[in-house]
């Protein structure tokens, strides 16, 4: 009879659940940032996510969660993450009650050590999630991609407070101010994307339950802007979404491109 350890068994169970929240519908986008009965704050945010349930250990008993501190780096030679991305595309923007979500359809990908990722989705956090030196930034915002084998390889990109967004105009104009879908609207996926292309590279988690340690980070160093005004309307919808830095313990953490 085969046995199955309790790391295998999570690793399966959340991988299932990535497939099936990647779908697209407004359940199954709840259920990509880790549907009902978690939260940022109180009895049921960071600190108890690992307690709400099984489904969730991983939040509490890993040791490769995200996100963390960019700190002391080691400095590496590797190929950057190759940037598939259409130039123009559209997007569905959801309020999960988590965060803006925009789900995009198939067409844009990113290749990384040699293995193809397809975008699915793109999101939002206030203030950023990883820290440069310790340090947030206003937010963050992460292009989350699939691999047929159900990997992930999420890229996070920081947002500063300076200059207005205007690949952001189009998505704040269409959020939704609570829990729906909205509008369909265009996207222009690559002015995301700072010039300076240095990145980050570490082996992570999601940063929302169930935190299944399956997933290939890359965040570049360097972020773009967004003015005060697009930054204070996504934190009137979500004062705090952003889930305290991780230990790195044993990992690497490289920096290079």
């Amino acid at each position: 009879m085969k046995t199955f350890d309790r790391r295998t068994v999570l690793r399966s169970t959340a991988i299932a659940a990535i497939g099936c929240a990647c779908c697209g519908s407004l359940s199954g986008t709840a259920n990509a940032s880790g549907g009902s009965g978690w939260s940022y704050e109180g009895a049921t945010g960071p600190a108890e996510w690992g307690s709400i349930g099984n489904d969730y250990a991983a939040c509490s008993q890993g040791s490769a969660q995200s996100p963390i501190d960019l700190a002391s780096p080691i400095p590496a030679e590797f190929r950057p993450a190759a940037l598939r991305w259409q130039d123009a595309t559209d997007g569905q923007v959801i309020n999960n009650g988590h965060t803006i979500q925009v789900n995009v359809p198939n067409g844009s990908a990113v290749k990384l050590d040699g293995t193809t990722f397809e975008l699915v989705q793109f999101h939002f956090h206030h203030p950023s999630e990883h820290l440069i030196d310790g340090k947030a930034l206003a937010m963050e915002a992460h292009f989350v991609h699939r691999s047929a084998d159900g990997a992930l390889a999420v890229l996070g990109v920081l947002i500063g407070e300076g200059t207005k967004n205007a690949a952001l105009a189009p998505i704040w104009s269409a959020m939704p101010q609570d829990k729906a879908e909205g509008a369909v609207v265009p996207v222009a996926l690559k002015d995301f994307v700072p010039a300076d292309r240095a990145q980050f590279r570490y082996a992570g988690s999601l940063t929302t339950p169930p935190c299944s340690e399956i997933v290939n980070w890359v965040a570049f160093k360097t972020p773009i802007q967004a003015s005060r005004e697009q930054i204070a309307a996504f934190a009137t919808l979500f004062p705090m979404n952003a889930r305290p830095v991780q230990p790195l313990n044993r990992r690497f953490l490289l920096l290079g491109g």
